[in-house]
């Protein structure tokens, strides 16, 4: 059900200087967004009254055109409510709420060329969003946009967590460090999200929205001589340095959202949904055979894997004993990859793909593969997507992009568009980060671009740090393929790199991150032998990836998180620590009436010792009780509560 209104909103318009300054509120007024148009577009953000963004600029830069948005004046202006209610099909409420108030004002340039563009301001009670569209008559040669000079600028030295990836060809898949605005340097490339501690009762996240035929954007030290600033920097194109071109276009043509997302606490910028609101409704018409849920992985990382027929029935029959919908065939199903002779449409000749898949098909479970994208791209796609619906297949995992400039943009839109014609779910790893166009094709149902448990395999940096912290960084822009369920569980002490792959924390912590980390298709990283027999693997056979609400219980950005969501009438609980020994009391104050049956798996007091130790509870509670919770370092707690009938 959505329901549109157009109306005239309260906004001001105050002369200053010359300038003229517009004023929008949100519907409840909790966030404010000033625009002043005149020898400069500044802009500037206030939450609950305190500022948050002061005179920040929005500029653009051009090769062979001159600089956009210096002495522009306002030609006309326009407003909208928006207030919609609408279904996702990836859900982690079961409807979400779109209402905010939007502001366009269109300008042209008072001298020569004369150029007109649109500034767009969406003000939601959760944050502001703005983009800019080149707009006009007689544009329709070609533009270079060599900068996108879009400025945040901050009233103090605000502690931040931000992930610097060091070039603009990467997985995206960094550590999310805490550290001062002060600190950015110009050197760094700063990835998106990045979160901002404004004040105890104010949290704000910079990231985007809708990319369409655009570069990727990140971060960089801002030079404002009036706070402590951060600059947008677009992805270059390809064979381009990092000052040259970004965006080639005609006239029209439009940015994606610049996001300010913001909370009084860190745990509402989980919550917030505007990333998804900001793109366009569901495109597929029927979009019901789109059923993600918890894929088994035959691949390198859980042990000496062998590429042949056994191995992956052992994983399929995981899959199936788990009551898991999917298992995915990783890479070398269609021999080595990434050389001019692979082929995804031909099998390895060891492999006997049919007998594969009518075994699979004979344990309820349906086959995801794996492809390397060079090999994507040497390929008639539409056809190699045909073969597959023809086989069966129900997604693709697609791997080593590294990039988000705007041809890789177009070529994400194209390779998602042609997999949801043949019914084909898509991840990408080796990705750049969400920006909420999950909601248009919902076939792309997650992807990487995160430092996820893989890098338990050869490092050290999957800490309980990094683990309770991507949840309000790299999480805020949309789901992430972290591929939680390692069983070889150990402490800081007895953790070591090598094969089979362990992982640090406990136990409990890793069935915490099914509940914790946003992602409909959840990849298990674990060996079939690993999951054998132990405690813990009843609760990987009942949590799900989808759900109807979700709450954010309690949290600090690199200390702890709790989260609930609802499947049905059904309550799942995931907290997460850092290196501290925590205790915490969760309220089950969202409980319906009724008592419940909570089965909990809980560090065991040995856990600090031995991460592998976990104890399972069974007890009946209702609402409004109070649940202590003890965590070792780097543990968690995973619980699910059923209605006792």
């Amino acid at each position: 059900m959505k329901r549109f209104f157009l109306s005239a909103i309260c906004f001001l318009t105050i002369f200053v200087v010359g300038n003229a300054q517009y004023s929008v509120m949100s519907p409840n007024s909790l966030v404010e967004a000033k625009v002043e148009v005149g020898s400069q577009i500044v802009y500037s953000v206030h939450f609950k009254e305190k500022p948050v963004l002061t005179n920040s600029e929005i500029r653009f830069k051009f090769s062979q055109a001159p600089p956009l948005g210096d002495d522009m004046h306002v030609l006309k202006i326009s407003t909208k409510d928006i207030n919609e209610t609408w279904t996702p099909v990836l859900k982690r409420t079961e409807t979400i709420l779109n209402n905010c108030r939007e502001l366009t004002l269109q300008m042209q340039e008072k001298k020569s060329p004369r150029r007109m563009m649109n500034l767009v301001f969406r003000v939601f009670d959760d944050g502001v969003a703005f983009r800019s569209e080149f707009i006009g008559s007689g544009n329709n040669h070609d533009y270079v946009i060599t900068d996108e000079l879009v400025t945040f600028n901050f009233t103090a030295d605000h502690t931040c967590w931000a992930a610097n990836h060091g070039n603009y060809r990467s997985s995206q898949e960094n550590e999310y460090f805490k550290r001062k605005l002060s600190d950015i340097t110009d050197q760094m490339v700063i990835g998106l999200p990045m979160t901002v501690k404004v004040a105890d009762d104010c949290y704000a996240a910079i990231t985007e929205a809708n990319i369409t035929d655009y570069a990727g954007m990140y971060l960089k030290q801002g030079h404002s001589k009036t706070g402590f600033s951060v600059r947008s920097n677009l992805a270059p194109l390809p064979n381009q340095p990092e000052n040259g071109d970004k965006v080639k276009f005609k006239f029209p043509h439009k940015t994606p959202w610049r996001v300010i997302m913001l909370g009084d606490t860190p745990g509402k910028l989980i919550e917030s949904e505007i990333v998804m609101n900001l793109n366009e409704p569901c495109a597929i018409v029927d979009p019901s055979w789109i059923k993600p849920g918890i894929c088994a992985w035959d691949h390198w990382w859980s042990g000496e894997v062998k590429v042949d027929n056994e191995t992956i029935k052992k994983y399929i029959d995981l899959a199936s004993e788990m009551g898991w919908p999917y298992q995915l065939i990783d890479w070398q199903w269609y021999g080595p990859f990434n050389k001019p002779e692979a082929d995804i449409t031909k099998v390895a000749p060891q492999l006997d793909m049919h007998a594969i898949l009518a075994y699979a098909k004979s344990k309820n479970v349906k086959c995801w593969v794996w492809l390397y994208y060079t090999d994507v791209n040497r390929t008639d796609f539409d056809k190699a997507c045909a073969l597959y619906e023809s086989w069966g297949i129900a997604g693709i995992k697609i791997d080593f992009m590294d990039s988000d400039d705007q041809e890789m943009v177009n070529w994400y839109h194209r390779i998602v568009k042609t997999a949801a014609a043949h019914h084909l779910m898509v991840d990408f790893h080796g990705a750049y980060k969400p920006d909420g166009w999950r909601r248009t094709y919902p076939n792309l149902v997650t992807r990487e671009g995160v430092l996820g448990n893989e890098y338990n395999k050869w490092s050290l940096r999957i800490t309980p740090e990094h683990m309770v912290t991507l949840p309000f960084t790299r999480m805020l822009a949309g789901p992430m393929d972290f591929t939680p369920g390692g069983f070889l569980n150990r402490t800081p002490e007895k953790f070591e790199n090598g094969t089979p792959a362990q992982v640090q924390g406990t136990r409990a912590l890793q069935l915490a991150q099914f509940v914790v980390y946003d992602s409909p298709f959840q990849v298990a990283c674990d060996h079939p032998d690993n999951y054998k027999s132990q405690i813990g693997t009843e609760f990987l056979k009942k949590v799900k990836t989808m759900w109807d609400d979700t709450k954010i219980l309690n949290g600090q950005i690199g200390e702890y998180i709790t989260s609930a969501r609802r499947s049905g009438n059904e309550w799942f609980i995931g907290s997460m620590t850092n290196s501290e020994t925590r205790t915490l009391e969760i309220k089950l104050d969202f409980l319906d009436s009724g008592k419940y049956k909570m089965v909990a798996f809980e560090d065991a007091p040995d856990a600090a010792i031995n991460a592998e130790k976990v104890m399972r509870t069974s007890k009946t509670v209702v609402k409004g009780d109070v649940v202590k919770i003890r965590m070792a370092p780097g543990g968690g707690f995973a619980a699910w509560l059923e209605p006792v009938k």
